[in-house]
């Protein structure tokens, strides 16, 4: 069974904020030219994205030069719900949701899963596209971060990313003042060149194991780009 996770790519989408706004119209019509064509602006990081270890570390592969077979992962979906607004998900909590509650105190003893590249982390947040709360995801700390590179996987997550995003009003940035600065988690886990993929959706009712393809433009030096990321798994 196949099953899309990813935004569509639309005029006037959702973008991180301070992020270049989507755009996509027609160019070349039936009508005037005996065929269509379409321009489409966007950002590098627009909708269902992967990001390139170049997004957050100067020196950092771009996405031209990851080989593609890493975007082909085994994935296992982590229900963390339910969380709240803007609330840290921390290595004891991520542990708790792996059913690995002993490592959750030590971490070094946290054996990983050899049959798994990619923890897809739900949070409910997907619900949220597109209104203002959809930026007050929860966040992995950053001890969440490296607790993950310890055990060699990546994440994917239902939200803007793994580290907070800036809040939509002067109100909201009180609950914000406790928040890490940086990209902390970005960091961890690109440092490691372990994959990130934000903004996907449709994770109700997918299996807890399932391949998820994830492939980005080839785009020259690229920092990330946009994804149609596509589950898989046995009926």
């Amino acid at each position: 069974m196949f099953r899309d996770l990813s935004r569509p790519i639309e005029t006037g989408m959702p973008t991180y904020p301070g992020d270049p706004a989507v755009s996509l119209a027609p160019d070349a019509t039936y009508e005037a030219h005996g065929y269509a064509t379409s321009e489409l602006r966007t950002g590098t990081h627009a909708g269902t994205h992967v990001d390139a270890p170049r997004h957050t570390l100067s020196e950092g592969a771009t996405v031209d030069e990851v080989d593609p077979g890493r975007f082909a992962f085994d994935a296992r979906l982590v229900d963390l719900r339910p969380l709240e607004p803007r609330e840290p998900i921390t290595a004891e909590a991520l542990a708790a949701a792996l059913g690995d509650e002993e490592s959750a105190v030590d971490e070094a003893s946290a054996p990983g899963d050899p049959g798994v590249d990619l923890l897809v982390l739900r949070t409910g947040w997907a619900s949220y596209w597109g209104a203002d709360r959809y930026r007050d995801h929860p966040y992995l700390t950053e001890a969440a971060a490296t607790r993950c590179r310890d055990l060699g996987v990546g994440v994917g997550v239902d939200t803007f990313g793994p580290d907070p995003t800036p809040t939509a009003t002067a109100t909201d940035a009180a609950t914000a003042s406790d928040e890490p600065d940086g990209t902390p988690a970005h960091d961890a886990l690109l440092a490691a060149d372990l994959p990130i993929v934000e903004n996907l959706r449709g994770l109700d009712g997918l299996p807890s194991r399932f391949r998820l393809y994830a492939f980005p433009l080839r785009l020259r030096d690229g920092d990330g780009s946009p994804v149609r990321a596509v589950a898989e798994w046995e009926g």
